[in-house]
């Protein structure tokens, strides 16, 4: 904390040529967010690449810092995104997304009321080409999710979870603790979230928090996502991490344990 006591909530992007056209999108989003008093966001986008794409889209602004990695997927370009994170709070935004109204002061209102929880998430509507947007109707109610409630909803629903990991916030000396998003071609996000789920309480908000584009160059819409064998593999080592963590009994906070 500075000497203006002025608190910040790191926002992490991972972006590579392809999605760098929604960066302006995200980015109106971002400053449509209206905080608690004293707080301030910080935007931290990372390539995935090093490629002369992308940096033509970020946008001029002192609150926003971009860097560049070796190509390895989204997961690892958040997990270098980290060593730029600065704050009690880590927010995830997708390059392609945009933050609805009020997100991140809702984040911020329930992480700083109850130190048991250790992240939140909130209900997302899928942004159509059309301008259009869908929701989800099997969505949890408001409130605490329990430690192993992700993990068992994800297992009885074809390994889909039941909130979005994109919409996650998290504080980040568990999202360090557990060493960021998993090492995984795609979801690298719900591993995290399961992992989460495996040692810590969450939160949902049932109001909208974020618009998830669909569009046909997103990762998610590529047949390799689908491959069976792939996704076997995925789901298996993400799985295992969070029954081994759950198994260790490590728990935060640690006088919950």
């Amino acid at each position: 904390m500075g000497m203006t006591d002025t608190r910040q909530v790191t926002v992490i992007t991972a972006v590579h040529g392809p999605s760098a056209r929604f960066l302006p999108d995200a980015y109106a989003s971002l400053c449509e967010q209206r905080l608690p008093s004293g707080w301030e966001w910080k935007w931290v986008l990372q390539e995935d690449g090093t490629t002369d794409e992308v940096r033509p889209h970020v946008p001029h602004d002192a609150r926003v810092s971009f860097g560049q990695s070796r190509p390895g997927g989204s997961g690892v370009a958040r997990t270098m995104a980290l060593a730029r994170a600065e704050g009690p709070y880590v927010k995830v935004l997708d390059a392609d997304d945009r933050l609805a109204p009020g997100a991140l002061a809702r984040d911020l209102t329930v992480l700083e009321a109850d130190r048991t929880v250790g992240w939140t998430t909130s209900r997302a509507l899928d942004l159509l080409p059309d301008g259009s947007t869908v929701g989800f109707p099997d969505d949890p109610a408001e409130g605490p999710l329990e430690r192993g409630f992700v993990l068992d909803r994800w297992k009885r629903n074809d390994f889909l979870p039941p909130v979005h990991p994109a919409t996650l916030c998290v504080r980040r000396e568990l999202l360090v603790a557990l060493g960021g998003w998993m090492a995984l071609p795609a979801s690298a996000d719900t591993g995290l979230l399961l992992a989460l789920d495996a040692v810590s309480r969450g939160w949902f908000s049932a109001e909208v928090g974020l618009l998830y584009r669909k569009w046909e160059g997103q990762v998610t819409a590529q047949a390799t996502h689908a491959d069976p064998v792939e996704r076997a593999a995925r789901t298996a080592v993400a799985e295992a991490r969070a029954l081994a963590l759950a198994g260790l009994r490590w728990a935060y906070p640690a006088d919950t344990a």
